[in-house]
């Protein structure tokens, strides 16, 4: 038999079910809430405010353009992931400021929610590949409607920043004004609070600092590392000078001199504090050394949850700049080299920010620069393979030596 396997069945539109079907609908024996009255969906979220929050200019000017709601509804979405990025950042900021971090609980959050930021910056990254389905030809319809409003007039991108630690002598001035000049009112006073508030930045500096371990009368990682490093460096001088004479030996010499330079500049705390003045360095001496310390533990139970953070305030980094890349050549595409909406210099504005010195936490990208063979590393006590990693509070017999911090 062939044809409609339904002609000749009485289908019933009613019950949703076929005559002949003796079984019951599963999908069905749900009780419908809404009908019931109370919450409903859109009341929830708003969504007659949401919806209608897309404003043509194009449209007011009696020359409604197509793609002006795509350019709309894309930076609306910007918005309010960066308000969910403030959101987290936030949370993270006072689970550290009030002491919590002590508890591995709470650092397990932190890992999470920093880690959520990043899943964010990934997403809004990706999001311009929307926005590039739109054509300059399409951009330049309604391009003029929008003036003098710029995307630099992010506030809360301008929140992020701050928040995160973007340090204020490094900006790039914004048609040669301080950044903060082209905000008033409430908008200034907001960003002048988060510049005196303590950034994310300063946080886990402080945090880095207490890392267990680095205390000279204790376990002292640095003076222990000092000492292999150098001794380390002194065997591989000399295992390469009594090599034959060649092209090889010469370049191997002249590469563990310039190994032995870095490391001479790693323990030297004056220059370290020169560069910190320089804002070609971050984080302080000391929270450098936990950092250290951390990256090379890194398989150490109680040292793995402290890594996964680092790597995630790196992804953090990695992904603003991403973001900022992808907006330079967004820009460019559009507009070519002609001036931005608010009157910057568009692209080559753009183009400046795309640097390490809009990158945070450049120390923790640079800690690969000091990577050495294992053997290197100074030993561990056994036993601290039978603990998981707390901020404070250590039996002294995991670094053979008091460790009260």
């Amino acid at each position: 038999m062939s044809g409609c396997p339904f002609i000749g069945r009485k289908y019933k539109l009613n019950e949703l079910s076929l005559e002949d079907n003796t079984n019951e609908d599963e999908s069905q024996d749900g009780i419908n809430k809404a009908s019931k009255g109370g919450l409903i969906y859109g009341d929830y979220l708003q969504l007659d405010k949401v919806l209608d929050a897309q404003e043509l200019q194009s449209q007011k000017k009696g020359n409604k353009i197509h793609d002006e709601h795509l350019f709309i509804v894309t930076h609306q979405a910007y918005e309010l992931w960066f308000k969910q990025i403030l959101w987290e950042l936030d949370s993270v900021r006072e689970i550290f400021q009030n002491g919590h971090v002590r508890d591995e609980r709470n650092m397990l959050k932190i890992v999470t929610r920093i880690h959520r930021i990043s899943i964010i910056l990934k997403l809004l990254v990706e999001q311009f590949s929307v926005l590039e389905t739109m054509t300059p030809l399409d951009f330049f319809e309604f391009r003029d409607y929008l003036s003098p409003a710029s995307g630099f007039q992010s506030l809360q991108f301008r929140l992020l920043e701050n928040k995160i630690g973007v340090p204020e002598i490094l900006r790039v001035p914004y048609n040669r004004r301080h950044y903060r000049d082209n905000f008033k009112g409430k908008e200034n006073e907001l960003l002048l609070k988060s510049e005196e508030e303590l950034t994310l930045l300063g946080l886990v500096e402080a945090w880095l600092e207490r890392t267990p371990g680095l205390e000279e009368e204790g376990f002292n990682f640095w003076g222990k590392l000092h000492v292999n490093i150098f001794k380390g460096l002194e065997e591989q001088f000399q295992a390469a000078k009594i090599k034959p004479d060649s092209e090889d030996k010469e370049e191997m010499i002249a590469e563990l001199q310039k190994q032995k330079e870095l490391f001479i500049a790693l323990f030297d705390e004056k220059r370290h504090e020169h560069l910190l003045c320089k804002g070609d360095r971050r984080l302080s001496y000391k929270a450098l050394k936990g950092a250290l310390m951390i990256y090379f533990y890194r398989e150490e139970p109680r040292f793995q949850v402290p890594f996964q953070l680092l790597n995630s305030l790196m992804d953090i980094d990695t992904l603003m700049t991403k973001w900022r890349y992808n907006h330079v050549c967004m820009v460019h595409r559009m507009i070519g080299s002609k001036a931005g909406t608010g009157g910057s210099s568009g692209y080559h504005y753009l183009r400046s920010t795309v640097s390490d010195r809009y990158k945070v936490f450049v120390d923790i990208f640079n800690l690969s620069s000091f990577l050495v063979p294992r053997h290197w590393i100074p030993r561990l006590n056994p036993s601290i393979h039978k603990f998981l990693y707390t901020a404070e509070c250590f039996d002294s017999s995991y670094f053979s030596s008091d460790d009260s911090d």
